[in-house]
This record gives structure tokens, sequence and C-alpha cells, in this order.
């Protein structure tokens, strides 16, 4: 008797204040500032270490967290629950990426594939070119799509006068990839005069790429077994809720008071400890990078003509 029940008004409002407190958080996470900001040292100093992690945060995506809202909101309505709400909306953030296809693994190997073909062109193109700027420039016309404006980048650098080595460390820092630093690391000793048999040196290179393309694609196949079993554990979880929900509503009825949504939260938490292990199971641990941070900066790269 003394069980505080949620009324439908009520726990419509609760979980319409939470999805729009997740989405302004998601905002403030995400939000980046329109050009550089003048700060001072004592600014500096009293940085949030939230403003730090929201620096480094991508650009909201205003549809995707309209939905979010919009599925926690109808979740709250339907259930009265306002833990259900928050958990609805966080878990339609959070769950494509994991459950979803893995459309990064496919980009990342699109770019290794890419960066072996280009390796390879610029190895036949050592030797009809003049040297290995023009055998990069050379190289530029036909580039494979995933790194061709890099690639276009390096090249128009070389042909407005910058140094080789400066050149090719502003391409490794833009390409960002491990396999990509071993290519710029052997060209950046040719271009020191301590290359050798760069061609041979090149070829070698392309060859590792390509093997590192055959043992992504092999764990790909395995990380998708544990994809498979996610979706069958949330869309199981899933359909027993809403079968519930819908034809045994008095089945759920502890969950409208107080202590059935600290027991929904607390069971929530749950599901979100095992997916975020699974996600860092998932996650791709091959980006240790020889050439990390190694670019020159822009002013000082450029040599007079």
């Amino acid at each position: 008797m003394g069980v505080m029940v949620l009324t439908v008004p009520l726990a419509a409002l609760l979980g319409a204040g939470t999805a729009f407190g997740l989405l302004l958080l998601a905002v403030g996470l995400t939000q980046r500032d329109a050009g550089p900001v003048d700060l001072d040292a004592a600014t500096l100093d009293t940085e949030s270490w939230l403003s730090r992690f929201a620096s480094a945060r991508g650009p909201v995506d205003r549809r995707r967290v309209a939905l979010c809202l919009a599925i926690g909101v109808g979740v709250g309505v339907a259930t009265r629950w306002p833990v259900a709400a928050a958990l609805a909306g966080a878990g339609a953030w959070v769950l494509p990426a994991i459950i979803g296809p893995d459309r990064d693994h496919a980009r990342r190997v699109a770019r290794i594939e890419a960066i072996a073909t280009w390796t390879e062109a610029l190895r036949d193109n050592l030797s009809a070119a003049a040297g290995l700027e023009q055998a990069i420039t050379a190289s530029a016309i036909e580039s494979p799509e995933p790194i061709r404006e890099e690639v276009t980048r390096l090249a128009t650098r070389l042909q407005r006068s910058w140094r080789l080595s400066d050149a090719l460390r502003a391409f490794a820092d833009e390409l960002a990839d491990p396999t990509a630093d071993l290519v710029v690391a052997g060209l950046l000793m040719a271009a020191r005069g301590s290359g050798g048999q760069l061609g041979d040196v090149l070829g070698e290179l392309a060859a590792s790429a390509r093997a590192k393309v055959a043992s992504r694609q092999r764990v790909a196949a395995a990380r998708n077994r544990n994809r498979t079993s996610a979706r069958v554990i949330v869309g199981a979880t899933l359909a027993m809720a809403g079968f519930l929900i819908v034809l045994n509503r008095d089945y759920l009825a502890p969950f409208d008071g107080v202590a059935g949504q600290l027991v929904l939260l607390a069971a929530g938490g749950c599901f979100a400890a095992s997916f975020a292990w699974l996600s860092r199971l998932m996650r791709d641990r091959d980006t240790a990078r020889i050439l990390a941070g190694v670019a020159a900066p822009a002013k000082s790269e450029a040599v007079p003509t």
C-alpha cells in the first residue's frame, strides 16, 4: 500500500525530461567550436576534463539525437517508467555500433587495400620517373579512391616546393594509419639517401599490407559471431519485454514503484556493463603508429621558391 505508483502524465513528464537531459548531454559532449578561441593560461589551467573530452568529439548527428529522444519518450509514455525511457534512449544511441554492421572495419580495410595499391603503383613509377618526388606526383593521377584526397594533397605540396620529408610526414599524419606509417618511413629513409633498394622495399610493404587485410578479414569473421550473439540477446530481451507490456501488464506491476525503478536501473546497468565489455572485445587494437604526431607545423613546412 505504501508503494508510490507513477501515473501516466507523471511518467510521461519524467520520461520526456530524462530524454531531454540526455539530449542536452549529447549535444554538450559533441559540440565543437566554430573556430579557434584565444585562451589565456589561467583559463587553460581551469579547463575541466569534460571540456577536454568534448573537444575531441566529432560533430553531433542531430537526426540521430532526435530519433533517440523520440524512442525514449515513446518508451516512457508506453511503460510509464522514467528509467525505461532513459535506458531506451541510451540504448538507441549505443547499440547500433555494437550489434549493427561494422562499417568502420570495412572503411579501415578499404584504406589498407588502397595503401597497398598506391605503394605498388609508386614502386612501378620509380622505374620510369626521374626521382621519388616525380613518382609520387605521377601516382596521384590514378590513386585509389579511399586515399585519393590525401595523395592529391601530398602531390600538391610537392608541386608547391615543400620539402619531401615534411610533405611525407604531413601525409602520414593525415592518413593516421599504421600501415601508411611503414610506407612513409621507407620513403623518408629514401629521401635521406639511405633507401637502398626502395622498389623492393615498397613491394614487400605492399605484400605486408595485403596480408594484414586478410588477417583483418579473419578477425572480422570471429567478431561477427559476437555481434550475432548480441543481436539474439537484445532481440529476445526486447521481444519478451514488449510481449509482457502488451499482453500481461500486471506481471510488470512491481516495476511501477520507486523500488521497482531502482531494480530496473540496476538491471540496465548490468546490461550496459556487459555491452561495454563486448564493445571492448570488438575494438580494433591495431592502432599503434610509429609516426604519430610527427607532422611539422604548416607555417614551417613550405619552402620559399
